[in-house]
């Protein structure tokens, strides 16, 4: 294994890969302890020690931030306004044509839904920045109940020009992110967007647990660590696992030559959706929060002004608390519900059996066509059900963890966060491991 790593830093190209990566990493991480324009940071930071077991609405944005949504950084909006984009795109290929059509051009096509991603990006940007400095001037981005005077005062001058100053500098944040990620996939190692969620999440690792063992002391962190170690070996288990749908091919005959013949398989994984479900299940439920905490009554407000609408009260008890029943369960509902409809978009049956009939492959037992399509429909029903239901149970597990255990909401080892780093983490590692075969014919797994 270290002669495998020793061999890594050896190869001259893998290492400037390795070391341009490391490089991006590192200035991505600046730009999300560096204010944004008329930001109070230590006002800023008072809130952050006063509400640093909290987390509230913007929990999964500030969780792809690494932290830098809640501090007000130029890279405050993170990697999300790219995520929610490419998500967008790839789900309008279903309703628009054109995007279909584009995605089946090849390169040149993907190439211009690229383009519009990018475009719908920046877009996505000046709309999520416009948001968060409107509730950062409310007072309102560290809950209304927050406590702390300093957290209604964190903008210096609410001036339009200021404003506007700040918007341009969040969502140009969020252009470089996106032009950063870009340039790690063109010359760095593995994809450069999932690297930089990968970076953001791990960001926060050392200070959550370093929160569990000052509030819960070492005990609960040392369980905290075992669980955390049983889950990602779950995880990694779970998300190699797949099913392989054997595929033969006809022998055919071009000129003197036979071509096919061979035997291969259709991987069909356990969990085909990764981690979007947990994300459209999370950003579902913070609307009816987002929508409640702009109709909460202003502070200092007396008489009629001061009395909270029944409904927001009831969404407040029921909908913004991660330990509650009710919350965990619609929770469950939803990304059991948007994995099948997520792996209903993404794979199509009919699309894979038109192309196994028109190279010669076949399904042995099961004609080609329309059989093999409902044969193909049929194994992915059922094979979506437990990768649902994995989702759903991850992704429970920091909320069950603050119900139950009491560890605080700052609970690592759990949810999206699980997910991504173990996932990245193996694309990685199986990135470096092929270009290491291709130069020493030997791998760094065995």
């Amino acid at each position: 294994m270290f002669r495998a790593v020793a061999r890594i830093f050896r190869t001259p190209d893998l290492r400037r890969k390795i070391g341009f990566t490391l490089l991006i990493i590192a200035l991505f991480r600046l730009g999300s302890f560096i204010p944004a324009p008329f930001v109070d940071f230590g006002h800023v930071q008072t809130c952050l020690q006063a509400n640093s077991n909290t987390s509230g609405l913007y929990e999964l944005v500030n969780l792809f931030s690494g932290g830098a949504l809640l501090q007000l950084s130029i890279f405050a909006l993170g990697i999300m306004p790219y995520i929610t984009a490419s998500i967008i795109v790839q789900l309008l290929r279903v309703v628009i044509p054109h995007f279909d059509t584009l995605y089946k051009e090849g390169q040149s096509g993907q190439a211009k839904l690229t383009q519009y991603t990018r475009y719908l990006t920046i877009g996505l940007g000046i709309l999520q920045s416009t948001t968060l400095i409107t509730v950062a001037r409310s007072g309102a981005l560290f809950g209304t109940s927050s406590g702390t005077p300093e957290c209604s005062e964190l903008i210096t001058d609410d001036s339009w020009y200021s404003i506007l100053l700040m918007v341009i500098t969040m969502t140009a944040g969020t252009g470089i992110i996106m032009w950063m990620g870009e340039l790690v996939t063109e010359r760095g190692i593995g994809n450069g967007m999932s690297i930089l969620i990968f970076t953001s999440i791990a960001a926060r690792f050392p200070s959550a647990l370093g929160s569990i063992n000052d509030s819960k002391g070492f005990p609960i962190f040392v369980l905290v660590i075992a669980v955390g170690i049983l889950i990602m070996g779950a995880v990694v288990f779970v998300e190699q696992s797949q099913r392989r749908i054997p595929v033969q091919y006809a022998k055919r005959m071009v000129g003197r030559r036979t071509y096919g013949g061979n035997n291969t398989y259709i991987p069909i994984k356990v969990n085909m959706a990764g981690v979007v479900p947990v994300i459209f299940a999370s950003s579902l439920l913070y609307l009816p929060a987002l929508i409640a905490q702009f109709n909460q009554p202003k502070s200092g407000a007396t008489g009629k002004a001061a009395i909270v609408a029944p409904w927001v009260q009831w969404i407040t008890d029921n909908l913004t608390k991660g330990d509650g029943p009710l919350y965990m369960l619609l929770y469950f509902l939803l990304i059991v519900g948007f994995t099948y409809f997520y792996v209903a978009i993404t794979f199509n049956p009919e699309e894979v059996a038109d192309n196994m009939k028109k190279y010669g492959g076949f399904i042995p037992g099961i004609r080609a066509g329309r059989p093999t399509a409902e044969y193909l429909d049929y194994v992915l029903t059922r094979i979506t059900l437990p990768g649902s239901l994995y989702l759903g149970l991850i992704a429970l597990v920091p909320l069950a963890a603050l119900a139950w255990v009491g560890a605080t909401q700052n609970f690592p080892f759990g949810g999206t966060s699980i997910l991504i780093v173990v996932g990245v983490g193996l694309e990685t590692v199986k990135q470096i491991d092929s270009q290491l075969q291709q130069r020493h014919y030997e791998g760094l797994l065995r």
